[in-house]
């Protein structure tokens, strides 16, 4: 048991750090007006997901998201985003974002808390795959165990 929370715990350190690079700013401005609108996180999916716990967006765990609501603003790349999981594990937190999707396929985004966007130096880049009219699935990679894995975000609209 000792042995499987030693590893649990080392592995979460390691997902907890990432790596920062230069981002392509070129926008897809026809794939950023797809996302206008309200959705919501319907699931989380990552190798081991039964298993480890895993701090999205350096928030909460990686289940808590499940259920949140983001409101995607195309023309000024604004938006909203809530955690509010019923969870008595899940701490609910909202803040205003910024984000964009650019050239090569990425959504770039910026939870701004109470800051300007310009001040805020971090952000999460991740690949946006599967988009539809009504859906999108945004993909992060993880390191687990010195393996770099993918943890999806599938994201509904909800009107």
């Amino acid at each position: 048991m000792k042995k499987i929370l030693c590893v649990v715990l080392l592995l979460t350190a390691m997902i907890g750090c990432k790596s920062t690079s230069t981002v392509n700013t070129k926008l897809d401005n026809k794939t950023e007006r797809s996302l206008k609108g309200n959705f919501t996180i319907t699931d989380v999916n990552f190798p081991g997901s039964n298993y480890l716990k895993v701090t999205s967006f350096n928030l909460a765990d990686s289940k808590c998201l499940i259920g949140s609501n983001w409101n995607f603003v195309s023309n000024n790349n604004k938006g909203e985003m809530a955690l509010n999981s019923p969870s008595t594990s899940c701490k609910e937190f909202s803040s205003p974002i910024t984000w964009y999707v650019n050239k090569e396929g990425n959504f770039v985004l910026k939870i701004i808390n109470d800051y300007k966007a310009k001040k805020v130096n971090n952000g999460f880049v991740l690949k946006l795959i599967n988009l539809t009219p009504t859906s999108f699935d945004l993909v992060d990679k993880i390191n687990v165990a010195g393996q770099e894995k993918n943890i999806t975000y599938t994201f509904q609209q909800t009107n």
